[in-house]
């Protein structure tokens, strides 16, 4: 079933000073559209979220020091490991991304929700034309 009459909408959301994985699964939820009435589980009903600032989110605990990133290129001896100390540093939406992707379903329709999600390190973002509006989150 296609929803035809679905209005779409456009969110900046700041995330300077928001801990990282709260932050989140909140936009992972208005990316799926759980807070519609007419959310369900096999539907794309949710919203475009811009995520400004990423290089300002917060990791509670030592994640900073302790977390990395695994990528494994399927060779003997392929495993990388970088750290979330020089993830923040040189890629801070890479970290933002990741951590929401994880919670978006891992399928088509997940993909296909992953790319309503814009994310960029600094307090700029070319959507202007799409009236963004702002969302505070909790």
């Amino acid at each position: 079933m296609v929803q035809t009459n679905l209005e779409v909408r456009w969110y900046v959301i700041d995330a300077g000073g928001k801990v990282l994985g709260r932050l989140a699964s909140q936009i992972a939820s208005r990316l799926r559209g759980k807070h519609r009435p007419e959310f369900a589980p096999h539907t794309d009903v949710g919203d475009h979220i811009i995520v400004v600032n990423a290089g300002a989110v917060v990791l509670t605990g030592n994640k900073v020091l302790q977390k990395e990133m695994l990528r494994y290129s399927g060779y003997p001896g392929g495993l990388k490991r970088i750290a979330y100390k020089d993830l923040m540093k040189n890629k801070p939406e890479l970290v933002v991304e990741k951590a929401i992707k994880g919670m978006l379903p891992h399928t088509k329709l997940g993909r296909k929700m992953a790319k309503k999600l814009r994310v960029y390190p600094g307090p700029d973002h070319p959507h202007q034309a799409q009236n963004p509006e702002p969302l505070q989150l909790d």
